[in-house]
């Protein structure tokens, strides 16, 4: 623990909503949702307008469309993600050599190593000028937390969002925290915080009360050891630059062993998705696929598979993992269950056949399907070519979508996914708003530019072409 508030976390608000509202002037204050569109497709992020209908990440899309029938569901853009991310990182640098980047959207900065802040007014200071010089770079809005500690700053900028900023002055920690629920803690999940409610234990202050020995003996030694500093305020973990990320992965331990098989699949297949969206989040891309499986006499297994090239596809990701689990003896039920991603790479080496698989398991052509509910996983969600359109409700609202009609004899289907840039020969750059009965819908609108009008074609029309994203700048 440090004696001033000197350590620094930045965390953008709502960031691939905010970015996709920042790039599409009519969606600015609409409620947008950022995510995978297909029948199995999770929300990313979702935007503060969005949220107030009670849509957050990870929830399945269709129950997100379902609370906020009107918002506007668009497919992630994740080559504009990190474009947004790099800048912001170069700001942070600016501040300090020492950057520890969590995700695209997240870093912890050591002031005091970079001779900005030695004391809780330098350290203000400086974070409100942070926040307006991002603001003025990218249009977007980040909360910051400072505080003498890693988890202190962490826990005050969730405290300051949206669009602020909270200084724990040391000295104050233990009152700051103890009316928090303990799942502000890093590390109290779902399964330990309810554990820790059975016991009668569901805020900061009645953890530390408990005391370490009673911690460790509903824990465990070395997690209840880490609960009770942590319901302190103590954590002595340096600000570490630019650590490279070796593997990704995700694991959840269950409070009564599984013994279905069905559910064990199915939950690989949720883990295998969280993962691609930690994977992806992390601006990586991995060639070997983990599977870990706990098993009810606390044995564990590890399998693993590796792929002829770096993946961010969840449907590449689903299929592996699920082809591990067949190898796995679950007799006897499941206590924990992992899916993580191994070799990461900084590009992807595009799986096309296994997205023509996901693509035919999503859509049946000429059918109709649920309104939005076309977009393959399996699609290339970065650019936005792959999978059926969708429609959106936004501004103008939208109907129900189905499969695209053929194109001329000879000539492939094209599909346009809600959210994707397109440039039009006569009308410039736009993006797709919604797709449907051979038709697409076009917004033709940027970053810099009022919103704009929207204009409809033959999804065969040959003037209108996938475009790259345009370059996200400031408010004027």
């Amino acid at each position: 623990m440090r004696s001033a508030p000197t350590i620094l976390h930045l965390d953008m608000d709502a960031f691939y909503a905010s970015v996709e509202q920042a790039s599409k002037p009519s969606l600015r204050g609409k409620a947008v949702i950022v995510g995978g569109l297909g029948p199995r497709g999770v929300v990313a992020t979702a935007s503060y307008e969005a949220r107030r209908f009670g849509v957050h990440s990870a929830m399945p899309m269709a129950q997100a469309r379902r609370l906020c029938p009107n918002g506007a569901c668009l497919i992630p853009r994740f080559s504009l993600y990190r474009e947004v991310s790099e800048l912001v990182m170069g700001l942070l640098r600016e501040l300090s050599p020492l950057v520890e980047p969590l995700s695209l959207d997240e870093a912890f900065v050591d002031l005091e190593a970079g001779g900005v802040a030695f004391d809780a007014a330098g350290a203000r200071a400086v974070g409100e000028r942070l926040r307006a010089d991002i603001t003025a770079a990218t249009g977007l809005s980040g909360s910051v937390g400072l505080a003498g500690s890693k988890m202190l700053a962490k826990v005050a900028s969730e405290e300051a969002k949206p669009d602020g900023l909270l200084l724990i002055e040391p000295g104050t920690e233990r009152d700051l925290l103890a009316p928090m629920s303990v799942r502000t803690l890093p590390g109290v999940g779902p399964a330990t915080g309810e554990h820790l409610r059975r016991a009668g234990i569901t805020t900061v202050g009645e953890l530390a009360e408990a005391g370490e020995d009673e911690l460790v003996r509903m824990v465990g030694k070395a997690h209840g050891a880490g609960l009770y500093r942590m319901a302190l305020g103590l954590d002595d973990r340096p600000v570490v630059a630019e650590r490279d990320a070796k593997s990704v992965s995700v694991e959840d331990t269950f409070d009564v062993d599984l013994h279905d098989r069905v559910r064990i699949r199915n939950e690989v297949r949720r883990l295998a998705d969280r993962c691609v969206g930690r994977l992806r989040a992390s601006g990586h891309s991995g060639r070997t696929i983990v599977l870990k499986v706990r098993r009810y006499d606390f044995s564990t297994l590890t399998r693993s598979e590796t792929l002829r090239g770096p993946t961010d596809d969840p449907a590449v990701v689903r299929e592996a993992a699920a082809r591990l689990l067949e190898g796995v003896d679950t007799t006897g039920g499941v206590r924990l269950l992992g899916v993580g991603v191994t070799g990461l790479a900084d590009y992807t080496q595009e799986d096309l056949f296994a997205q023509v698989r996901a693509a035919e398991a999503d859509t049946d052509p000429g059918v109709a399907l649920e309104s939005g509910a076309v977009v393959p996983d399996g699609a290339d969600a970065a650019s936005g070519t792959a999978g059926a359109g969708a429609a959106v409700g936004g501004p103008e609202g939208g109907g129900a979508a189905v499969a695209p009609v053929g194109s001329p004899e000879g000539s492939p289907v094209r599909h346009w996914a809600a959210g994707s840039d397109v440039r039009h020969a006569v009308y410039g750059p736009g993006w797709v708003q919604g797709s449907g009965v051979g038709r697409v819908t076009v917004r033709f609108e940027g970053p810099g530019s009022p919103p704009g009008r929207a204009r409809t074609f033959r999804v065969d029309d040959p003037e209108l072409e996938p475009s790259d994203p345009p370059a996200l700048v400031g408010p004027g």
